[in-house]
């Protein structure tokens, strides 16, 4: 069974609900026949209904199984515009404008998952990943213990021996260009989460990268590495880290045991964190072209409750594949 299968099949145990805020969306309705029918989540689509299905009928799509949200109509419309100004006014929002905010899907659907009323939030097929992020910040904010929002691919390399058969988790990808180093260490322990509930790893191995193996090299970014690799082993004692690595070393069993011996993970490593977004997003997409490897995401982490964001130039398969990611890590 292939990993997105076993995912798919987990998702449809939990019955999780899944909201998705783009309700005139093309791919986003045609979507809902293949959620709805794999029992992958029970999906609320938001915004006017007759718009909604004006839509689904232009793009043929199937919304049986769907419960349609209207935010204006919403009977808890008004609670959540208060809820939200609690939050809020200390920052300067005036009630009219919490009122305005909640009549975008984006900021009410963030508003759903954060008061219960969906597992998890699935959006970004027509909107950037900053407006996907910027209400789920704001309302459902980052998990405790963790300042920064992280973006991991989930990489299924074919005729690999690396990882874990195969698999690889890659983070940042996707989201914060310069972290710091405490960011990095979130990153890793978030990533080791992506790693046990979204690819079934028994034991994440975590690798702190860089161009640098264990003091090999001199630069303030590689200080930032070894700082960060000492902070997620204090943090998160829990977690198997190690690192300053170059990526071969991280890797590959006889150059990890050559240039970083006694390490718990050198040669070993399934989760990689890059030292920058621009490291980040370049490796995984020399991987997915080179390798052909299969690149799944980016999958949001740090945000105290599942929020996903979508390609732009995602496929009806992306999102269902989304959607269940985001059901399963509810």
């Amino acid at each position: 069974m292939s990993l997105l299968a076993e995912i798919k099949e987990k998702a449809a145990k939990k019955g999780k609900t899944i909201v998705l805020p783009e309700g005139t969306e093309k791919r986003t309705l045609l979507a809902i026949k293949d959620i709805v029918a794999q029992k992958i989540a029970n999906p609320i689509i938001l915004g006017d209904e007759s718009e909604i299905r004006a839509a689904a009928s232009d793009a043929g799509a199937d919304l049986s199984g769907a419960e349609i949200v209207d935010p204006a109509k919403a009977a808890f419309f008004d609670d959540y515009v208060q809820a939200f100004y609690e939050m809020r006014k200390s920052k300067g929002l005036t009630l009219d404008q919490a009122k305005a905010s909640m009549l975008d899907p984006l900021f009410f659907a963030s508003m759903m998952v954060k008061m219960g009323k969906a597992d998890g939030e699935v959006a970004g097929a027509e909107n950037t990943t900053g407006n996907v992020l910027r209400p789920a910040l704001q309302i459902i904010k980052t998990a405790p213990g963790i300042s920064a929002v992280s973006g991991s691919f989930i990489m299924i390399v074919p005729n690999c021996e690396y990882g874990y058969n195969g698999i690889l988790v890659f983070a940042d990808c996707a989201v914060t260009p310069m972290p710091t180093a405490e960011n990095l260490a979130e990153f890793a322990k978030a990533s080791a989460q992506t790693a046990v509930t979204l690819c079934g790893m028994p034991e994440p191995k975590i690798g702190m990268l860089s161009f640098s193996t264990k003091g090999s090299a001199s630069h303030e970014v590689v200080d930032k590495v070894a700082k960060a690799t000492a902070i997620a082993k204090e943090r998160f004692p829990e977690l198997k880290v190690d690192g300053e690595f170059q990526a071969d070393a991280a890797l590959v069993p006889s150059v990890g045991a050559s240039k970083a011996p006694g390490s718990p993970v050198a040669g070993q490593c399934n989760v990689l964190i890059f030292p920058d977004l621009q490291a980040g997003n370049i490796g995984y997409k020399l991987v997915q072209r080179f390798a052909k490897a299969e690149a799944i995401g980016p999958i949001l982490q740090g945000i105290d409750k599942p929020v996903n964001d979508l390609s732009r130039g995602c496929s009806v398969e992306d999102i269902v594949n989304v959607v269940a990611m985001t059901a399963v890590r509810a």
